[in-house]
């Protein structure tokens, strides 16, 4: 490997009156030029990147060394420890595979921390394989990925070690305390296919929350044994509530059966809104596909109308023009009645962001994406983890969140006033 240096006469060159950034932009720029000049890549297998991280790794294990020992290097020492040569290792960088020459003392005590002993990656890369798969990436995708683009062979059993380190993270977040008072919760699920015997659908329940302050929070992962129930749906819930969420505004949610009655018994006061979208594919599976169309159209002033009195009358209406051919939309309708019409009450800017769970439909999405590349989980662990890297991964700039907060600010001013001043008391 060609080392890279800058001569002292170039670096004499450099006006030593200027500004530190000026200096360091000229040192940096003579580098690049005298790499150039000799042939040498900025990048890849030997590249410059890769010689100045051997450079600086090298340098900062000899400064931990000096620490350690009380001496410089080639100082004269009566007693006490000493140098001992060294070792030579290679360690995967963002830059790819890199070869240094570890110090090492003679009693043996030197314990390096930038690269620790038997540690072969550095810290980046582990964030890059966690950062891939959260992305939806298989163990095998992102081996060839780091052997194509970095020529770094991680095999996919040490890609499954370092994923396997979100674990205990996951754990910790899955039991965290959680905030007394939420205005609203988004409750969903998402399937996975797990390989237990034989490969089975298994749904896995995700709960956002949209906090006082108008952020957005996932309060948890968890798995199911079977079908979205709600009698599983009362276990989650209770366990939301013994975390410290003590009340709830609102609970918006599908239509499935028995979901109200779960909602009602963990918070009483809550009010549970159905997902308008959700009523409408569900009406769809009554319908033949050639009215898909003017059933959406019969429907649309149901739900947009102004009060609740002029969304029964628009019902009513529907029910004379299709109730005898779809007798089955009808009772749906009339079943979801009560948990459909709650969202009424607000005016048009806010319903549009509580009358749906389009709010969780995007998490969804993105998990989706993730488990589809997966195909199947050999158990419940390795599915969780999957979901858990998507969900942490969502919004890595921050600015979904400033977004969000921005689109809620209306709604939650309307709940202080609709919800009895419960979301203020949650704020002191």
């Amino acid at each position: 490997m060609t080392d890279v240096t800058v001569s002292a006469e170039a670096v004499e060159e450099v006006e030593p009156a200027g500004p530190p950034d000026a200096l360091e932009d000229q040192l940096i720029s003579q580098l690049v030029d005298r790499a150039k000049a000799d042939g040498i890549r900025l990048t890849g297998q030997g590249g410059l990147l890769q010689q100045l991280t051997k450079k600086i790794l090298e340098s900062a294990l000899e400064g931990e060394i000096t620490d350690h020992l009380g001496h410089e290097k080639h100082e004269k020492t009566r007693a006490g420890n000493t140098r001992n040569g060294t070792r030579s290792k290679t360690v995967v960088t963002e830059v790819g595979p890199v070869e240094i020459e570890v110090p090492r003392d003679r009693a043996g005590s030197f314990e390096p921390q930038i690269v620790r002993k038997r540690q072969r990656r550095l810290t980046g890369v582990d964030e890059m394989v966690l950062s891939l798969s959260a992305r939806g990436l298989t163990h095998g995708e992102i081996s060839a990925h780091l052997a194509e683009v970095y020529g770094a062979e991680v095999s996919k059993s040490t890609i499954s070690t370092i994923t396997d380190k979100v674990i205990d993270g996951m754990t910790e977040w899955q039991n965290r305390p959680l905030d007394s008072v939420y205005p609203v919760l988004f409750i969903d699920c998402v399937h996975v296919k797990l390989r237990d015997g034989q490969v089975a659908n298994r749904p896995v329940y995700v709960v956002l929350a949209v906090t006082v302050e108008g952020t957005r929070e996932i309060l948890g992962l968890w798995a199911g044994d079977g079908g979205e129930g709600a009698k599983y749906w009362l276990q989650v819930l209770t366990e939301i509530k013994n975390r410290g969420v003590s009340d709830v505004c609102m609970v918006v949610c599908d239509g499935l059966k028995g979901l109200p009655d779960a909602i009602e018994t963990v918070w009483p006061q809550a009010i549970t809104q159905t997902c308008v979208v959700h009523l409408l594919r569900a009406s769809f599976r009554y319908a033949a596909r050639q009215d898909w169309d003017k059933i959406s159209k019969a429907l649309k002033p149901v739900y947009t109308a102004a009060t609740e009195e002029a969304a029964t009358e628009r019902f009513l209406e529907f029910c004379e023009s299709w109730g005898k051919k779809y007798p089955a939309i009808v009772r749906l309708w009339e079943n979801a009645w009560a948990e459909f019409v709650p969202f009424l009450q607000f005016d048009t800017e806010i319903r549009r962001i509580v009358c749906t769970t389009n709010a969780i439909e995007s998490v969804n999405a993105r998990i989706r994406k993730a488990v589809r590349a997966r195909g199947h989980f050999p158990n419940e662990q390795a599915a969780l983890k999957c979901v858990y890297m998507a969900v942490m991964s969502l919004d890595p700039t921050g600015q979904g969140r400033k977004r969000w907060t921005q689109r809620w600010k209306a709604a939650l001013n309307a709940f202080d006033i609709t919800f009895d001043g419960r979301l203020s008391d949650a704020r002191r």
